[in-house]
């Protein structure tokens, strides 16, 4: 007769038998309680230690909406924007591309850059919007409530609360995090990022495939998490090849959301690497990783002077890539490292960072690190490191600062038409 450990929950031998007569109480409805009932319980306690932060962002991006009026128009001037308005201020560069393919699909191989499962959701929830700027900002900020429930829930179980919490403030705090918000597909994907390493860490191999293939499906980066996922699965059955299962092809489902748009842009355009040719429109070329920051700084050197537009706008991009790769050096090295078990997260985020960096922005020379700041709010892994730095007062306080005045900088840029993508 099976037995039930009373401490656990789980079923397994050397634990006192127990029967239905002797304990009432340990019945199925009590181990589905433990089991689904405490899960819901821990979601929802994240869900309202991440709502006051998630209520204030959006607070303060309205407000800064609001004001950002105010660089578009004259001192003193008597006209006034109307408030029904305010919502095209994020109409701005790629949310362009993706509300066009939200209406109209793909007209050109061109668009195919932008993968499909983004603009797709927006197109259901268009039915009842019928305006695609807020179908795909209600997508994104939906994705962004998830996004900050599953790095919470990730970094409290990795961490603790306390390092949960900083966890997601910094995230909303990078300098690029606005973009979670806008009409681009970046919180959709962390989103299914988050949720397929929250589904590894915890062995539900089959929900992380599919998690991952639908994180493919919305970015073709998402295909690297082919690699946590051989990983966390060989290392939580202790590299014992013989302990292999057949759920281990569920890493099959992963790179499937691509392969499936690779299929639909064979049928659509007669090239099922359309997505991939469709990025030589957008001036990205293959170099070595150290490419674009070497330029980058030599752009800032060789210009008007550190004041300058070029030198300014090359340190807005250098400077959050700088600071993501420190962090990803120290989840491998110093105190702060992660421990072998734990190294599907910094595998993958090397990962990614190595595929941002061999395509840098080759066709504009001055600016090769283009986008790639906007890249790093994907490396969520840093945030688990940076989380712990801010246990140092000064760190915290510099972080939240420095970085908040950078965000409302490069928010009210976006916002006003500058060049911030």
């Amino acid at each position: 007769m099976d037995t039930i450990n009373v401490d656990t929950g789980e079923m397994g031998a050397g634990t006192k038998e127990l029967s239905g007569s002797e304990h009432p109480l340990i019945t199925k409805n009590t181990i589905f309680s433990r089991l689904f009932v405490g899960e819901w319980r821990e979601w929802g306690h994240a869900f309202g230690a991440i709502a006051p932060l998630y209520i204030a962002v959006h607070v303060a991006s309205f407000v800064i909406t609001c004001l950002s009026v105010l660089f578009l128009q004259k001192d003193f001037a008597w006209g006034s924007a109307s408030l029904r308005t305010l919502e095209r201020y994020w109409l701005r560069w790629d949310a362009n591309h993706f509300t066009f393919i939200t209406v109209n699909g793909y007209d050109t191989p061109m668009r195919t850059a932008f993968f499909p499962l983004y603009p797709l959701l927006a197109r259901v929830v268009m039915f009842v919007t019928h305006n695609a700027l807020v179908a795909t900002m209600i997508v994104s900020n939906l994705a962004l409530l998830v996004v900050f429930m599953v790095l919470y829930r990730l970094t409290q179980e990795e961490i603790d609360a306390e390092h949960a919490q900083r966890a997601v403030l910094y995230l909303a705090l990078f300098p690029t995090a606005f973009f979670l918000q806008a009409a681009y597909n970046e919180s959709l994907f962390l989103c299914f990022t988050l949720l397929c390493f929250y589904e590894l860490r915890h062995g539900n191999w089959w929900l992380a495939g599919l998690y991952g293939g639908l994180a493919s499906l919305t970015r073709s980066a998402g295909v690297l998490l082919v690699l946590p996922f051989c990983y966390e699965y060989l290392v939580q059955r202790d590299f014992q090849w013989r302990a292999i299962r057949w759920n281990v092809l569920a890493v099959a489902l992963i790179p499937l959301g691509t392969a499936l748009f690779a299929a639909y842009c064979a049928i659509r355009f007669h090239d099922p690497l359309a997505f991939s040719h469709a990025q030589s429109d957008w001036n990205r070329a293959l170099h070595g990783p150290w490419h674009g920051l070497i330029i980058s700084v030599k752009s800032i050197v060789t210009s008007a002077g550190l004041l300058s537009f070029q030198s300014l706008r090359n340190f807005t991009d250098l400077i959050p890539d700088l600071l993501i790769m420190v962090l990803l050096l120290l989840s491998f090295v110093g105190p702060w490292r992660f421990t072998y078990r734990r190294w599907s997260y910094g595998i993958y985020a090397l990962a990614l960072l190595i595929l941002f960096l061999i395509f840098p922005n080759g066709g504009v020379g001055f600016y090769p690190l283009e986008s790639t700041s906007r890249f790093m709010l994907e490396i969520f892994p840093a945030f688990f490191i940076l989380a712990k730095l801010g246990r140092y007062r000064m760190v915290h306080l510099n972080y939240v600062f420095v970085s908040g005045a950078v965000l409302f900088f490069l928010l009210t840029q976006f916002l006003t038409g500058h060049w911030v993508l």
